[in-house]
């Protein structure tokens, strides 16, 4: 029966999600990967994995937790190198175990981190 539920829960994420331009993940109170869109394979990202893992920093504040207690959304704005970010813990409808997770200003931050590498390419090429 959870397997069912899971997968369940994993077609009705990728119906959502599927076409949102930034990183989404749907993710289980264990912090592990259920599921991603596009854009999240994109960038090397894989289910099974724990959401958590790599710099500390970049989970400061995180409001998982207090989603699935409340079964709330929660957010979360920040600023990082110039760029706003805005970020979403969305606990599953009917679910206690399961929220979707994104930030918006993924792609401004990668674009403005490929602008900055060009301008220093174009730079380095004209010395």
């Amino acid at each position: 029966m959870e397997t069912d539920k899971k997968e369940e829960l994993v077609r009705a994420f990728h119906m959502m999600w599927d076409n949102y331009p930034e990183v989404v993940r749907l993710i289980d109170r264990r912090f592990n990967i259920i599921a991603g869109n596009p854009a999240f394979y994109q960038i090397g990202g894989q289910d099974g994995v724990k959401c958590n893992t790599g710099d500390p920093a970049l989970h400061k504040g995180c409001q998982a937790m207090n989603a699935l207690k409340t079964q709330e959304t929660k957010t979360k704005s920040s600023e990082v190198e110039g760029v706003a970010w805005e970020t979403y813990w969305i606990p599953v409808a009917g679910e206690s175990d399961y929220y979707v997770h994104f930030t918006n200003g993924f792609r401004a931050y990668a674009a403005k981190k490929m602008a900055e590498a060009a301008a220093e390419q174009n730079t380095a090429e004209s010395k």
